[in-house]
């Protein structure tokens, strides 16, 4: 077995300016939900799941018996967006309760100027390879927000929004536990070498380096499913994170402290894998399929049964997550969120077209992850406080839902998140682009966003912003592309028919709200930046 290194060579933190927001909205500090207990939370976020691969969203194929009872003893929202379509960004919004014109990380970046920092061996040998963009010191977090309304706080999962034993790693961010991924270059495996307990690897006997591009070996036959036997080690990284929140709960349960647990599953993100026994159910259930070569991932017998598992996986912890609660009495006192941090991918071992992924969006290449369409921001999101919460809804979306439960149509992102625990937990809350939802979750009078607003530099350059049932974006800013596409999503939620030329006042109503919206990186990280000025329209 391989040892904890007595030294970690320290990764040089990143000097940023303190964030400065203009014209955010403000939140004040609130009153618990309960004058006698404050309810603890359980935020668990998927990494990559779709806005249609939950039983609850409309999902078929893939069985998520525990999720489902979740959502019918609480609140689906129909209408609920993430931050930004991919990772780092995703999550930085939601830790800050920043949109993607004022958050300090708007893109993927994993600091390249480092090395080869996608060389998994060199990562092994050398931690200051791992990690992306750090948060700056001193941002308020939901993590900082909870602890200091006296909550006991974890991370469970992956991170990606600071570099090990930067100024941005989870433990210096309000998190008091952490355990999982700190880099998400390193999530692309199932049965990693390592992962992070706080400041320190602990490695994972039996598991060994297996980079996630490694192939199978020459003139291994691609039917046989004993050809992918060594893509599978001894320790399954998700059980391994499972176990820790069961130690966690229990250990916080024994103080009576109220407790912040986030889990960040890399479940559904790919390498797909997951154990073969549950696998080979789906594989009974689905059919026999074709192998496929993983390219930048693992190759796999059977991706579609595997996807599916992964998920069923999750959803099984979720189950015996909720029994915990229930063993400890603290069932009718934990909300729980479930959602997802952006779209389903478009890769070979990641099968969104044929699960549907997308749910009543467009599901294909360039409609989900990294992308502004609404397969790539729109998730699903349930909230649920044991059976507190239950009842029944009108829903007000031109899509059904699965019946059952309460179904609301107010239109909400992840900037949200903060302001509303803040009000849940009687937090003070930190200047935040968000409004909090706890009035949706008890049925009483909301308070509405008059817009939403992303911009995301990777790729072409996108610029997106919601206003009412109007979503526009521009697709091409970085290629000089300054002209909205705009739909009515109350009648197209599918995005198919572009009608920007027939409402000019709709699309000039966007550009004001850019303009609004649109703060200069705060970092000044190249990484981060559009040109959206070049090709604004003329005041």
């Amino acid at each position: 077995m391989k040892k904890n290194p007595s030294a970690v060579p320290a990764i040089a933190a990143v000097a940023l300016p303190a964030l400065a927001i203009a014209g955010a909205a403000s939140c004040s500090e609130a009153k618990p939900l309960s004058k006698n207990s404050r309810p603890n939370v359980i935020f668990i976020m998927m990494d990559d799941a779709g806005y249609g691969d939950f039983g609850c969203y409309g999902q078929k194929k893939i069985e998520t018996p525990n999720i489902d009872a979740i959502a019918l003893r609480g609140i689906r929202f129909s209408d609920m967006y993430s931050m930004a379509p991919l990772s780092s960004p995703s999550r930085c919004g939601l830790l800050t309760g920043q949109h993607a014109g004022h958050a300090q990380i708007r893109a993927n970046d994993e600091m390249t100027w480092r090395g080869n920092v996608w060389d998994h061996a060199a990562m092994l040998a050398d931690p200051a390879l791992e990690g992306q963009f750090p948060l700056a010191a001193g941002t308020q977090t939901l993590g900082t927000m909870m602890k200091s309304a006296g909550y006991s706080t974890a991370m469970i999962g992956k991170w990606g929004v600071g570099a090990p034993l930067s100024e941005g790693a989870p433990n210096k961010m309000g998190f008091d536990y952490f355990y999982g991924y700190n880099c998400q270059r390193q999530a692309h495996v199932y049965y990693p070498p390592f992962l992070w307990e706080n400041s320190h690897r602990v490695y994972i006997e039996g598991n060994e380096l297996l980079p996630p591009e490694t192939p199978l070996d020459e003139g291994a036959d691609p039917y046989d499913p004993r050809s992918y036997d060594k893509y599978t080690q001894a320790k399954y990284s998700p059980d391994l994170m499972f176990d820790k929140i069961t130690c966690y709960i229990d250990s916080v349960a024994a103080t009576k402290t109220p407790f912040f647990l986030m889990y960040t599953t890399t479940v559904p993100h790919s390498s797909v894998q997951a154990p073969e026994d549950e696998v080979l159910y789906y594989v009974n259930k689905l059919g026999d399929e074709e192998p496929v070569n993983g390219k930048n991932y693992y190759s796999n017998r059977y991706p579609h049964a595997t996807y599916a598992a992964m998920i069923t996986h999750i959803d099984t912890q979720i189950g015996k997550i909720v029994e915990q609660l229930k063993r400890l009495g603290l069932y009718d006192n934990t909300l729980i969120v479930i959602t997802s941090d952006n779209g389903p991918a478009n890769n070979t071992n990641s099968p969104m077209e044929y699960f549907e992924s997308g749910g009543p969006f467009k599901c294909r290449k360039g409609w989900g992850k990294s992308s502004l369409h609404e397969g790539g921001i729109r998730m699903p999101f349930i909230v649920a406080m044991g059976d507190y919460l239950k009842g029944t809804g009108v829903q007000q979306t031109p899509f059904p839902l699965p019946e059952g439960g309460r179904i609301t149509g107010h239109v909400a992102q992840f900037t949200d998140v903060m302001p509303t625990l803040a009000e849940l937990a009687g937090a003070k809350c930190p200047q935040t682009d968000g409004i909090s939802f706890l009035p949706t979750i008890l049925g009483k009078k909301q308070k509405e966003h008059e817009y939403l607003y992303w911009e995301f530099p990777g790729g072409k350059g996108w610029v997106g912003v919601r206003y009412g049932n109007w979503k526009g974006f521009i697709k091409g800013v970085k290629e000089g592309v300054g002209e909205f596409s705009l739909f009515d999503l109350s009648t197209d939620p599918r995005e198919g028919k572009d009608i920007a030329a027939e409402h000019p006042e709709i699309t000039s109503k966007m550009w004001e709200i850019v303009k609004e919206a649109h703060a200069p990186v705060p970092s000044g990280n190249p990484a981060y930046i559009m040109d959206i000025d070049a090709v604004a329209p003329a005041d």
